[in-house]
C-alpha cells in the first residue's frame, strides 16, 4: 500500500499535489475527474474529424455564393461572379482560390431554420437556445467526446480555438451542456486574441514544454523505481494524459515549415471590424489542420466579423473586400494541405455563420441580419462535392428549392465522423436517452 501523502515529492522533487496542478494547468484548468472521464475511451476508434469554422455575425450569402445579377441594383450589390471549376456554378470574384477548388467543395445556398440571434449557439449545437432541456444542449464536439471519447492516450477530442471575444457569445466553442463538463472544450486562446496556450505567448508555451518535459523525465524515473505501481489507476492515467506533449505540438505552428503559413496566409492578431469578434487568423485554420492530425476529433474556431451593417464602420462591400481574399487563401490553403496529406477523406469541414443578410442595401450601405436563409461551405469526410444545393428567388430573400436545415447539417456531420444520428442517443441529466438531432431531420442524401 502508498502511504504517500499528496504533498510528498517525487524523486525530484517535484510534489504529487505540485505535478497535478502543472498538469491542470497545461490541459486548460480541467480538473482530475474531468481529466479520467476524457481519458476513459481512449484507443483508436477512428481517425475521422471535423473541422468547424464559424463566421461571427453573419456572412453575406448573396456577395459570396449566391450572386443575384439579373436584381435591381439596390440588391445585386458590386460584387461581379466568375466561373468555378464546377460548370454552372458561379461564386464572387473575390473568391478566385476557391473558385479553382469547387470540386471540392459543397455550397449550400438554402440554410434554413435560424433562430436569427447573434451567437454560435446554433451553428456549434444544431438546436435553438430556446426551450433547451436540463443541463442544455450539448454542442457537436461535446457530444462527439462523450460518444466516441479520445482518439488515443494523451489527446483530447474536441478543442475550440476561439478566442476571447468582446461579443463572447460570437467565441462560443460550444458548450458541453448535458453531457457532462469532462466533454466541455479545451480552449487554448480563450483568454486573448494572442495565439498561443490559454493566451500564453510562444515563449511561455516552450517554457510550458520544458515543465512538461521535465514531468516526461519524472515519469521515466518513477516508472523504473516502480513508484507509480502504489498509485490509484486513476492517478496512473491522468499521469500519463498529462505527461503527453502531442497537443502542445500541435498547437506550436513554429514547429510548422514558415512556408507552410505564409501559404495559409498567417492572418493579423487584432480583432476584425469593430473589435468586437475575433481576428481574421489564418494561423487558426492552419492549427485546426494540425491538431486533427494530432488525433483531435472535432476543432471549432471563430473567423473575422461579418456582422456589417454600413458606416461608419465600413460598407458591406468594404468590409467583403477586406476579408473574403483573406478568408479565400486560409480555406483554400486548409483544402489543399489536408488532400495533400490524405486526410482529406476523413476530415470534414464546415464553413458558416449565424444567418444571411438582407437583400435590400440599407441607407448605410450595409446588410442587416437575414435569419429566412443563409449558405454553409462543406469539404472533405467522404461527401459528394462540386454540387451546389438548393436555389433561392431572384431577389435572395428565400429558398424556391431544396431548402437545408441547420440540423440536416448536423446529421450530416454527424455521420461523417462515424455517429449514426438515427439511432445516436445520449442520457440528459435525468438519465433518459436523448437523440442529438430531431427525428425529423436525416443526413443530405445530396452529400452522403
Amino acid at each position: 500500500m502508498n502511504t504517500a501523502r499528496a504533498g510528498s515529492p517525487f524523486c525530484d522533487g517535484v510534489s504529487r499535489r505540485t505535478m497535478l496542478k502543472a498538469g491542470a494547468l497545461a490541459m486548460g484548468g480541467l480538473s482530475l475527474p474531468q481529466l479520467l472521464a476524457v481519458e476513459e475511451a481512449t484507443g483508436r476508434k477512428s481517425q475521422k474529424s471535423i473541422i468547424m469554422v464559424f463566421l461571427s455575425g453573419g456572412p453575406p450569402h448573396q456577395d459570396m455564393v449566391d450572386l443575384k445579377m439579373d436584381a435591381p441594383v439596390e440588391i445585386r450589390g458590386e460584387f461581379k461572379p466568375i466561373p468555378t471549376n464546377v460548370p454552372g456554378l458561379d461564386i464572387c470574384e473575390h473568391l478566385p482560390l476557391l473558385a479553382q477548388r469547387m470540386d471540392r467543395l459543397a455550397v449550400i445556398r438554402t440554410l434554413v431554420g435560424s433562430v436569427g440571434r447573434h451567437d454560435a449557439f446554433q451553428c456549434v449545437t444544431g438546436h435553438g437556445p430556446l426551450n433547451q432541456p436540463p443541463g442544455g444542449w450539448p454542442s457537436l464536439g461535446s457530444a462527439v467526446s462523450k460518444l466516441q471519447g479520445a482518439t488515443e492516450s494523451g489527446m483530447l477530442p474536441f478543442v475550440g480555438l476561439a478566442p476571447r471575444m468582446k461579443n463572447r457569445p460570437w467565441g462560443d466553442p460550444g458548450q458541453s451542456g448535458f453531457a457532462g463538463q469532462a466533454h466541455a472544450p479545451y480552449c487554448p486562446n480563450a483568454e486573448q486574441a494572442q495565439f498561443g496556450l490559454n493566451g500564453l505567448s510562444l515563449d511561455q508555451l516552450h517554457n510550458r514544454k520544458a515543465l512538461l518535459d521535465s514531468i516526461d523525465r519524472l515519469n521515466r524515473q518513477a516508472d523504473k523505481s516502480g513508484a507509480l505501481e502504489g498509485l490509484a489507476k486513476n492517478y496512473q492515467n491522468a499521469f500519463g494524459l498529462l505527461t503527453s506533449s502531442k497537443l502542445l505540438d500541435a498547437l506550436d505552428l513554429e514547429q510548422e515549415d514558415p512556408r507552410v503559413r505564409d501559404w495559409y496566409g498567417r492572418g493579423a492578431q487584432e480583432n476584425a471590424g469593430y473589435g468586437d469578434a475575433g481576428p481574421l487568423m489564418n494561423d487558426y485554420l492552419l492549427a485546426a489542420r494540425r491538431l486533427v492530425e494530432a488525433g483531435v476529433r472535432v476543432v471549432t474556431l471563430a473567423y473575422g466579423r461579418w456582422d456589417w451593417h454600413g458606416r461608419p464602420h465600413g460598407t458591406n462591400f468594404e468590409n467583403a473586400r477586406d476579408h473574403l481574399p483573406i478568408f479565400d487563401q486560409g480555406l483554400s490553403a486548409l483544402l489543399d494541405d489536408l488532400h495533400a496529406r490524405g486526410m482529406d477523406k476523413d476530415v470534414t469541414v464546415v464553413v458558416w455563420g449565424e444567418f444571411g443578410r438582407t437583400p435590400v442595401i440599407n441607407k448605410n450601405g450595409g446588410r442587416d441580419h437575414w435569419p429566412q436563409v443563409g449558405c454553409a461551405m462543406l469539404a472533405g469526410g467522404g461527401l459528394r462535392t462540386g454540387q451546389v444545393i438548393g436555389a433561392t428567388n431572384k431577389l435572395g430573400e428565400h429558398p424556391v428549392e431544396r431548402p437545408v436545415h441547420f440540423q440536416e447539417v448536423f446529421a450530416t456531420l454527424y455521420q461523417s465522423i462515424g455517429i449514426d444520428p438515427a439511432t445516436a442517443t445520449l442520457p440528459d441529466q435525468g438519465g433518459r436517452p436523448t437523440y442529438l438531432v430531431d427525428s425529423m431531420y436525416s443526413p443530405l442524401p445530396e452529400l452522403v
